[in-house]
């Protein structure tokens, strides 16, 4: 199997940009602590000044001024952190079978409460109107896995490259038309392959047929209908990366908005309502074509539904290729303005699906992930990294299960649900120190806060009417720290690591 990014030179992405290609992110898969007290509690520590920079900043969590945040049936405020969980290489009898129980218990041991599971429709659906009862049955095995471990999963239908026809994973081959157009495979540069006629026509008449559009929504269908009752479900996302046809004389960036424009929201409508016949409850979460890496805003217009995610990912063409962060070129800073006009506009919570370096080790790659972590904790209602697998390339850690270099930083404390309005939800990095301000709801139910493993665990201090409740947490281990609070009372939360004796 290829692996997830093949190198690509810098003048490569430049040329592809010139020549009317996308070189924005591409994605395949790759394929002990000292014994110390568990989490207690303790008196209320002094917050370093970087937290209360953050916390005034709007930084460390939550979400943006002016973009709502993810909430739960009891309207208890989320935030999903976690990665993507998937298995590319498998097909049929086979398919899903890289993938096991280990990965979600892992997950929740490091803190994570969110999967992203790609699943894909050439399995689900290989031949027209034959739907796998095998394959759902492996899903309901990966659901059941992950309602174990309390984490919760967002259902992607993933694509690549389209799918089968072109030797990817995706759309079925009975849903590929090409009207005979040209397809030449860039074994060096995957991601290329977007851009040839036969794909970019297939996007088309997917897009524009009838009967594939019905198809399509039938699929959803099925899907939604045969999950919607898991405690696991979260929600669908509806089409990973989608892309489309770029007409002659236009520049990326303007393809880019017509086609998100005139074709995926009118897609996204269609799907909306073909998962509402059968799921009234699960988030709906839809991507914008990737050239929104590049700092691009969306041309996504109004998808009809109460409960949309907007969920674009996080990738940068240079560093894909292998470059190291450069703090200078302002990327990070312009990718958060572009990605946060829509669901300004929209009004409606956004999650990051996909982000992270392959080449994670170069120098600059720590102040990265610092930075990175910021910005999207600062808008963002939560993220999913790329990928939760066990070894190199792209993996969050390796054989042995210990993060690999600077992915550590993504492990952290945040509050996963919080029972009324936050008003402060800072982190600092520098101290490991958490704090969380919020006004109760009138509504019953616990404020929790995920603290990821801790070489000598953890202090905590509630300022308020409030109380909290813990299971007996190891040192070294992942915990919880659950808040009961006086309705409509303000509680402070300040969570700070305790220093091994």
């Amino acid at each position: 199997m290829r692996t997830r990014r093949t190198i690509r030179t810098l003048v490569g992405c430049f040329l592809l940009l010139a020549a009317g290609a996308l070189a924005p992110a591409a994605h395949a898969s790759p394929p002990s602590s000292p014994r110390s007290s568990p989490l207690s509690a303790g008196p209320s520590p002094a917050l370093p000044s970087s937290v209360a920079a953050a916390a005034a900043d709007g930084g460390g969590g939550g979400a943006a001024d002016g973009i709502p945040p993810l909430t739960d049936d009891r309207g208890r405020v989320l935030t999903l952190r976690g990665w993507n969980v998937e298995d590319k290489t498998h097909r049929g009898e086979a398919a899903l079978s890289a993938i096991t129980e280990k990965h979600f218990r892992d997950l929740r041991a490091k803190g994570f409460n969110l999967a992203r599971l790609l699943v894909f429709w050439d399995d689900l659906e290989p031949r027209r109107g034959q739907y796998s009862a095998a394959y759902l049955r492996k899903i309901d095995r990966i659901l059941d896995w992950a309602d174990k471990h309390r984490v919760q999963v967002l259902i992607d239908a993933h694509q690549d490259v389209f799918g089968p026809a072109f030797d990817h994973r995706g759309i079925p081959e009975w849903a590929t038309r090409t009207d005979g157009l040209p397809f030449t495979p860039h074994p060096d540069d995957w991601f290329a392959e977007y851009f040839e006629p036969a794909v970019q026509r297939a996007f088309t008449h997917l897009y524009g047929d009838a009967d594939l559009r019905r198809a399509q929504a039938r699929m959803w269908r099925v899907l939604a209908d045969h999950v919607k009752d898991h405690p696991a479900v979260l929600g669908y996302d509806l089409i990973n990366e989608p892309m489309g046809e770029m007409r002659e004389g236009e520049d990326l960036p303007t393809a880019a908005r017509r086609i998100e424009a005139e074709q995926l929201t009118a897609m996204y409508n269609r799907l909306a309502d073909a998962v509402r016949t059968v799921d009234d409850d699960a988030w709906l979460f839809v991507e914008p074509t990737p050239i929104v890496g590049e700092g691009v805003p969306t041309g996504l217009g109004r998808i009809e539904d109460p409960k949309v995610v907007y969920a674009p990912h996080f990738y940068n063409a240079a560093m894909e290729a292998g470059a190291d962060y450069d703090p200078s070129a302002g990327w990070i800073e312009s990718y958060e303005a572009a990605v946060t006009a829509y669901p300004k506009e929209q009004r409606i919570p956004i999650v990051v699906g996909e982000w992270g370096p392959l080449n994670n080790s170069l120098p600059n790659m720590s102040r990265f992930y610092r930075e990175a972590l910021t910005s999207l904790n600062r808008y963002s209602s939560g993220w999913a990294g790329y990928v939760w697998c066990y070894g190199g390339g792209y993996c969050a850690v390796d054989e042995q299960g210990s993060f690999r270099t600077n992915k550590e930083q993504t492990a952290a404390p945040y509050a996963r649900a919080v029972a009324g309005r936050v008003d402060i939800d800072a982190y600092d990095p520098g101290s490991g120190a958490y704090r969380l301000r919020y006004r109760a709801s009138v509504r019953p139910g616990a404020t929790e806060i995920s603290l990821p493993p801790s070489p000598a665990g953890w202090r905590i201090a509630v300022d308020g009417p409030a109380w909290t409740s813990t299971g007996a947490v190891a040192a070294g281990r992942a915990g919880e720290v659950r808040v009961h609070a006086w309705p409509g009372a303000w509680v402070t939360v300040t969570v700070t690591p305790r220093t091994p004796r």
